[in-house]
């Protein structure tokens, strides 16, 4: 269900952001997203449950430390991507590396640390987690590249883009709940690595796609990687969510956010680096990269099949 919603949302997103530049200019974009967020929170306020307070209180300065570390990070990555200054990369790289080791000391030994290394000690959980970052990678490359691809390169106008983005979106909200209710049948390992390799393809697909394509030549494409994201992503999370114990399911819950924001991150970072490389052909370049990271997602994925689920 959590699938279906994301893949639905996703789908409305692009649509939505067409017909809005139909009728107004590119700040509406972000302004449409005031009246949302209050909603959802007035929503989610007088709806979600009250939580039992527990022993464990918040640990701000853990908190800090988690935000410094990713978020130089990223910062790295964006740099670097750019092309910009070798000295602000390296100060953001020592910025991460010493925040995150002042972060894993601090939670050395906790029951419930906040980033949940004791889970990646598991074999079948981390390599959820690495199938789910190069998942998400691929979809950054792609969802960040595509829409440069469709206007620069083909030609089309905003509306075409957001409406030729939205089949992949679509497929993986039809296909989410079917590949729920087939991990009840099959293992996670085996639907995620074939679903892999079809988003792989899907990707390869569509770095290779003729100098003019039609619109059904980008929608055919375009659904051969929903189908495959749609295969991978329900029973992943599955996968994820019981290789944890029951009372850490917030650890691995949290561990699906870093890997999908983490992932997206890497992938438009990536983008930005292909066009600083490649230019006008930079998102050809992007989108074989995801197609390189589906593929070692699949074979991480298929790894789980032959993997126990310990802690050791």
């Amino acid at each position: 269900m959590n699938a279906l919603v994301v893949g639905t949302c996703f789908a409305a997103g692009p649509t939505i952001a067409s017909l809005v530049l139909s009728v107004a200019n590119w700040p509406w974009l972000f302004l449409i997203n005031l009246p949302l967020g209050l909603f959802a929170l007035t929503f989610a306020w007088s709806s979600l449950p009250t939580s039992t307070p527990k022993a464990q209180v918040f640990d701000r300065p853990t908190a800090l430390l988690n935000a410094i570390t990713f978020g130089a990070l990223i910062f790295a990555l964006s740099q670097a991507a750019q092309l910009g200054s070798m000295h602000s990369v390296l100060i953001a790289l020592m910025v991460f590396l010493v925040a995150g080791a002042l972060m894993l000391r601090r939670e050395s030994g906790r029951p419930a640390p906040m980033f949940p290394l004791d889970l990646l000690k598991r074999p079948m959980f981390a390599l959820s987690a690495l199938t789910a970052f190069c998942s998400f990678a691929t979809q950054g490359l792609a969802f960040v590249s595509l829409p440069f691809f469709f206007e620069t390169t083909l030609g089309r106008d905003p509306i075409q883009t957001g409406f030729l983005m939205t089949p992949w979106s679509i497929v993986v909200a039809l296909i989410a709940p079917v590949a729920g209710r087939l991990s009840d049948t099959y293992p996670p390992g085996l639907l995620g690595g074939i679903g892999l390799a079809i988003l792989s393809a899907g990707m390869v697909s569509l770095a290779l796609m003729p100098s003019d394509p039609g619109a059904i030549e980008i929608v055919t494409r375009m659904i051969i990687c929903g189908i495959g994201f749609g295969f991978f992503q329900a029973p992943n999370q599955k996968a994820l969510m019981t290789s944890a114990p029951r009372d850490r399911s917030s650890g691995a819950s949290g561990t699906i956010a870093i890997a999908r924001l983490i992932g997206q991150a890497t992938g438009a970072a990536l983008v930005a680096l292909s066009f600083g490389i490649s230019g006008t052909h930079g998102p050809v370049l992007a989108l074989s990269i995801g197609a390189g990271f589906a593929a070692v997602g699949s074979v991480a994925s298929a790894l789980r099949l032959v993997t126990r689920n310990t802690s050791t």
